[in-house]
Formats: C-alpha cells, sequence, structure tokens
C-alpha cells in the first residue's frame, strides 16, 4: 500500500470517541446532501441517509436527486426532505446558482454532504464555500478501482463499499451514522399489497413468488438473454411458483412479453410504468428476486428481500454489493481478467464475455431454489 492509499485510508477512518448521536461540532441544524444518479447508486444512499435522521432527529437532511428518483424514498424519517429536480432546468454554472439560490432559500440548510463529486456537485460545493458553509465530500477511491480494473498488474482486493463512502462523508462533516435501517417498510414488514392488486391476485398458499430483472445499462452486466430465459422456463415449470419480469425501455419490453407470453403464470411489469411505490411493495412480498449488478438489486435489498445477484465484468469487490447482500447469493465465475470494469462499460478484453456466457443456467438455478421451498431443479 502506497503512502498516498494509507493517508486516504487513515482520513476515512472514525476518529475515537466521536460516535454517532453526540457529535456534531457545528452545531448543524439543516444539512444539504447530494446524488444525482445513477439509480443504484441513489438507492445506495438510502440507508445511510434514514440512519443518520435517526441518529440527528434535531437536524434537518434534505437530499436533492433527480425528479425520477425521488419515490423510492418510501416512509421517509420526519426530518428529512427529498427534492426531486429536473436538471434540464439548471444548466450550466447560472443554472446550478440557481438552484443552490432556491435551496438555500427554502431550506436554509448550513452544511453541503456531497455524495456524488461530479461537476454539478463541485460548482454547487464552490458556492457553499463562498457562502462559507462546511462543506464533505464523497471518496470515491478512483485509484483502487483502477488498481482492481486494469488488465496487468491487478490488485484483487475488496474495496470500501459505496454505502460506508456515503458514511464516511457524514463523518467528515462531523455526523457519524450508525446503522439503524431496517428497511424501507421496517424490520420484517411488507409493503401494502393492496398497492399491488391490479398486478396480481394475493399470494396463494403453497406458491412461490420470484422475481426476475435480467437487464443492466451495460452489457457487461447483462446475462444472456437466452439463458435467462431457460432460468425462467424451468421455473415456471415448476408448478407452484408465479414470475414477475422487470425492465424498462422498447428493446427489453419486447423481450419481457414473449417471456410472458411463452411461459405460464410469468407476468411482465415491463413498461406498465406502475411506479417504485407499488413495484416495491410487490417486491417485498417476493420469495426471492434475480438481478444482475444493476439498480434492481439494490432496490430489492432495500425491502428485505432475498436477492440472487449475478456478476460479470464487474465485482462486488468494487464496493457495490446489495444492502445486507449474502455472499452465498453472488452468482460469478473466478477469472484472473475480472473485473475489467466498475460499471460494465467497457469492451471485453477477451472478446467473448464468457465472464457471462460461462455461467450455467442450472447454477442459477440451484441459488434460487434455497428460497422457494422446491426440490432441487433437475439438469435436464
Amino acid at each position: 500500500m502506497s503512502r498516498q492509499q494509507i493517508a486516504d485510508t487513515a482520513r476515512q477512518v472514525s476518529s475515537p470517541g466521536l460516535k454517532a448521536g453526540d457529535a456534531n461540532p457545528h452545531r448543524l441544524r439543516s444539512v444539504l446532501i447530494a446524488r444525482f444518479s445513477a439509480l443504484g447508486d441513489v438507492a445506495m444512499t438510502v440507508p445511510v441517509i434514514y440512519s443518520a435522521c435517526a441518529c440527528y432527529p434535531d437536524v434537518t437532511f434534505t437530499f436533492v436527486t433527480r425528479s425520477s428518483m425521488t419515490s423510492i424514498f418510501i416512509n421517509p424519517p420526519a426530518n428529512l426532505n427529498v427534492v426531486g429536480v429536473r436538471l434540464d432546468d439548471y444548466s450550466g454554472t447560472g443554472g446550478i446558482y440557481r438552484l443552490f439560490r432556491e435551496l438555500r432559500e427554502k431550506y436554509r440548510f448550513d452544511a453541503f454532504i456531497d455524495l456524488h463529486d461530479v461537476l454539478r456537485t463541485k460548482l454547487l460545493r464552490l458556492f457553499c464555500h463562498i457562502h462559507r458553509l462546511p462543506v464533505a465530500t464523497i471518496n470515491k477511491g478512483r485509484k483502487g478501482k483502477q488498481a482492481l480494473t486494469r488488465r496487468h498488474n491487478k490488485v484483487l482486493l475488496p474495496l470500501t463499499s459505496t454505502r460506508a463512502r456515503y458514511r464516511q462523508t457524514f463523518h467528515r462533516i462531523g455526523l457519524p451514522v450508525d446503522n439503524r435501517f431496517e428497511g424501507l417498510y421496517g424490520h420484517g414488514r411488507l409493503g401494502d399489497a393492496s398497492l399491488f392488486s391490479q398486478i396480481t391476485e394475493p399470494k396463494a398458499d403453497g406458491e412461490a413468488w420470484i422475481g426476475i430483472a435480467p437487464f443492466a445499462k451495460h452489457t457487461g452486466k447483462i446475462y444472456p438473454p437466452s439463458l435467462m430465459e431457460q432460468v425462467v422456463k424451468r421455473l415456471s415449470s415448476l408448478g407452484y411458483t408465479k414470475i414477475f419480469l422487470f425492465g424498462a425501455g422498447s428493446n427489453e419490453e419486447e423481450t419481457l412479453a414473449l417471456w410472458a407470453e411463452r411461459y405460464p403464470d410469468t407476468v411482465s411489469l415491463a413498461g406498465k410504468s406502475y411506479g417504485f411505490p407499488i413495484e416495491l411493495a410487490l417486491v417485498s412480498h417476493l420469495d426471492v428476486m434475480v438481478t444482475m449488478d444493476s439498480a434492481n438489486m439494490h432496490l430489492a435489498s432495500l425491502v428485505n428481500t432475498p436477492v440472487v445477484s449475478v456478476w460479470g465484468a464487474t465485482h462486488p469487490y468494487c464496493g457495490f454489493k446489495g444492502w445486507r447482500q449474502k455472499e452465498d447469493d453472488i452468482v460469478q465465475l473466478p477469472m484472473t481478467c475480472r473485473p475489467c470494469s466498475v460499471f460494465g462499460n467497457k469492451p471485453c478484453f477477451r472478446g467473448d464475455y464468457h465472464c457471462l456466457r460461462g455461467i450455467s443456467p442450472q447454477v442459477i438455478l440451484e441459488h434460487v431454489t434455497r428460497y422457494i421451498d422446491g426440490e432441487n431443479i433437475a439438469s435436464e
């Protein structure tokens, strides 16, 4: 480990004696937090922000993000404001200054926590510095991620998780956070089943509900649809399962609609625009969710649904594992070229995406059957 890495680590370690709830050196009363994208990264803020609200009930937290993402903040704490903005309405330096001014006037924040560290949030930090407001910025650990994903001389060691990096950012502004989050519906609780009555009837006795979200933003994260269809086919054939397919976009909608037509008791939610409150309520009632390294993995984790996640070009070591996700539920191949990318957006070193194509549908099925009280699925 280099001197710089040691120094970075030292800065991230909590100071002795500083505990959540009894530290607030700046006597903060209102804190602005920003993270504009992506959906999975915003979802990962939820356990930290809700915990911060519980640790500091006398502090008002205002989280600003894209308008399309605000509805994942279900059952927010009383001291949390979630503000959605259309970033196209605040383009350029002048637009970001106008956003700063509007937020400052309405919420009177006296500190800023930047959980994104991109140009827009850097401008917000600049305006905070001009107004002499305390600022804390996430350390994304870019050097460690480069060492983990480079083609040669790869350093295959787990990095600090993104949620831990979020907590460290709160700590740097004087608000150390203990984990007090127990899920969007609370410990052991489910979403209101009446919310998704338009999608399906209540779960029958002995019926197993399985969610499958087979797509992701980048090719390096997507298990081949032809292989995932085999998973759907064999789960549907069990006779006591109901499968819910999650996706977005016209291509995904077309594929999932075809699967729903081919296989009994299979429902596609793609393109229906039910919204996060309805879909998350449904997900909370699933016995298990199958996802890629994608936003759906994080959303399912937030409602305490077991997640079987499939990883290809990316790797849990990069710090994006789902909240409380079990290591045993991660499906991946031990290949020396993995991970080749943090986000799955780089071309495959080998050119064949064997990291995904080499995973047998049987392996995924065996992970799923741990949760549905079924007999082991025999190989065809």
